[in-house]
């Protein structure tokens, strides 16, 4: 390994630890006791990996100590494995120029040598007295080189051949451990799923014929009781019963979703081989397979328009949110106004021509509208000159208005622990805390870009996140506003709207078409869900807690369950074209939903398009 060419490296490269250590073969003796372990080259570095002890070596040689020890060679420092190495990028520039020196000077020597080898092997043959026994000499030697060298490429070859074969056995064993680790699971679940089958078929004879299994033979059901699924205002639907939904439909919609539910099931029961107070892993997959497979489309229950009137150049709907008790839902928008609706009126009304009780005048486009939690006739409305208005909805009349912003108000939201507390956010990078009981703001925090919507913990009077036009969410206590207390950061462009599922997640919407599931106790984000178009509009952004709903720019609406990346239900606004657009193609106008909310507790959205269009749709 270490012979007269090597010994004209530079004495600055050793100390650099450009050149290898050389051990002892004989080992070194400690306090602990006597450690033997492969000896190094003296040559210079090739592939330069350096130990968590800080000294580099050879890959080539570091491996082969490894695997006769697992010690540094240079100090004895415990290295568990070859996993625990890392390449050293700065001692291989530097080996690489010293190589490279080092081969220039040795090619230079070569060549000359060579030029005069050649010419003393042309001499040679060229003799006139060359005879038969000094070229069978020559030819021997010559073909005794050639051997060689085909030799030590074979060799060369062959190394490469085992390391690559080698690397590919441990990938596809630690995949068969895996794929074992998974039909254990799998095993353990159906037995325990065919336990239950099999305790509910002694105890209940009796199975409807459309949810017999295939293979089996089907018997007649006993009982004729039914059950139906719940309205709006607490009537049952007259839709069918939930036992004469077909199997077909379930397992269509699993078929559609294979892939996204087959990851869901291993990630969910993976928790309790980790973890073993993470719960029962396969009731909460079975749950959540139940609540994806539970609804197949939307049904319209009735339209309603915010245009005042059918000459209106632009209706857009901006906000959409129901009251304290779901008896109410107000509409709101670039019309300037704020329609209230009783929504037990709009699902009995036969026709679609809908009146709203009340109706509230602002001075600008309305951006949003947020209910009191508390207080059942209070509204807060943001608009595009900062304002903040509370009105009482009953009388359509302000009660106060708060005028700080120095630019457009996207977001205004009330806390549900604190009546008097409200949040806004602005395009001029602030939002500011107001109480009902103040003129003036008694907080802000500065952001370091446009707010585009803020949002308070459901159950906290202090939690509040809001989104902005530097991609990310960030998340405060507000007792404590000096700091974040979490940045959420996924997303590719501005962050349009933020809503909680529950007191510990919360999803986001952003101009990239995606949402982003999140945990308010992690920076990264646990599900990313696409399908829908989001590139320059705010389409609306509403939760239940289990289902996500928001529009979309090819004027749809998209339905996801958090469990899973790809839309569950996609409902299709119908285009209405005016005179100007009679002409266009159905995909060059240019219609997106542009608000969104959730009937709370209940299965009922309420969306509404830039055309003014409203729909009130159960799933």
């Amino acid at each position: 390994m270490l012979n007269d060419s090597h010994r004209d490296v530079p004495l600055a490269l050793s100390v650099l630890n450009v050149l290898h250590y050389k051990a002892d073969d004989q080992g070194f003796s400690t306090g602990a006791g006597t450690y033997n372990y492969f000896p190094v080259c003296f040559d210079l570095i090739d592939e330069a990996h350096m130990t968590k002890c800080g000294h580099s070596f050879c890959y080539r040689c570091i491996k082969e100590s490894l695997e006769q020890g697992n010690r540094c060679p240079k100090c004895n420092y415990i290295i568990e494995s070859v996993e625990h190495i890392y390449p050293n990028f700065v001692l291989n520039e530097l080996a690489l120029k010293q190589r490279g020196k080092h081969e220039e000077k040795k090619f230079k020597v070569e060549q000359q040598s060579l030029t005069s080898t050649n010419q003393d092997i042309l001499d040679m043959l060229t003799e006139e007295n060359l005879d038969l026994p000094r070229v069978n000499m020559l030819l021997e030697v010559l073909n005794s080189k050639k051997q060689k060298l085909e030799a030590d490429g074979k060799f060369a070859q062959n190394y490469i051949l085992r390391e690559f074969l080698q690397q590919i056995r441990k990938k596809k064993q630690e995949q068969m451990d895996q794929l074992k680790q998974e039909l254990g699971l799998i095993d353990e679940d159906i037995a325990k799923i065919e336990g239950l089958l099999s305790e509910h078929k002694r105890r209940y004879p009796y199975i409807p014929d459309h949810l017999v299994p295939n293979g089996l033979e089907p018997t007649v059901i006993a009982s004729t009781d039914t059950c139906s699924q719940d309205g709006f205002n607490g009537s049952k639907n007259a839709g069918k019963p939930w036992l004469q939904t077909t199997m077909a439909s379930r397992r269509k919609r699993v078929s559609q979703h294979f892939e996204d539910l087959e990851k869901c099931y291993f990630v969910t029961r993976q928790k309790d081989v980790f973890n073993s107070d993470a719960g029962d892993g396969l009731e909460e997959f079975t749950e959540s397979l139940s609540k994806f497979t539970r609804f197949s489309s939307f049904r319209s229950l009735a339209t309603l328009s915010y245009a005042s009137d059918i000459y209106n150049g632009s209706s857009i709907v901006s906000s959409i949110e129901f009251d304290r008790d779901s008896d109410f839902f107000a509409i709101a928008g670039v019309t300037k106004k704020i329609k209230i609706f009783e929504y037990g009126t709009v699902i009995k009304d036969a026709v679609d021509i809908h009146y709203p009780v009340n109706e509230m005048v602002c001075n600008s486009k309305i951006s949003c509208v947020t209910w009191s939690t508390y207080h059942k006739n209070v509204l807060a409305s943001s608009d595009y000159e900062g304002c903040i208005t509370l009105w009482d909805a009953f009388t359509a009349q302000k009660t106060k208005l708060f005028q700080e912003h120095e630019k457009r108000c996207w977001s205004v939201d009330f806390n549900a622990m604190d009546p008097k507390l409200l949040a806004s956010g602005s395009d001029d990078g602030k939002v500011k805390l107001w109480s009902t009981n103040a003129e003036h703001s008694i907080a802000c925090l500065e952001a370091k870009a446009n707010v585009c919507c803020v949002k308070f913990n459901p159950e906290s009077r202090y939690h509040l996140a809001y989104g902005s036009a530097d991609h990310c969410v960030h998340y405060y206590d507000l007792r404590s506003t000096r700091q974040a207390v979490m940045v959420f950061k996924g997303h590719r462009k501005a962050v349009s709207y933020t809503k909680f599922l529950n007191t510990k997640e919360l999803v986001s919407a952003s101009t990239d078409s995606q949402l982003k599931l999140w945990s308010i106790n992690r920076p990264t984000s646990l599900r990313t869900f696409k399908g829908h178009i989001n590139e320059k509009n705010f389409v609306g952004l509403a939760t239940d807690g289990d289902y996500i709903a928001c529009g979309s720019e090819n004027n749809s609406l998209y339905v996801y369950y958090k469990g899973l990346s790809k839309q569950l239900l996609t409902y299709k606004f119908e285009t209405v074209k005016g005179v100007l657009d009679k002409d266009k193609k159905e995909d060059e106008v240019n219609e997106f939903v542009s608000a969104v909310a959730w009937r709370p507790n209940c299965n009922v959205i309420v969306a509404a398009n830039s055309q003014g269009t409203v729909k009130v749709s159960i799933e």
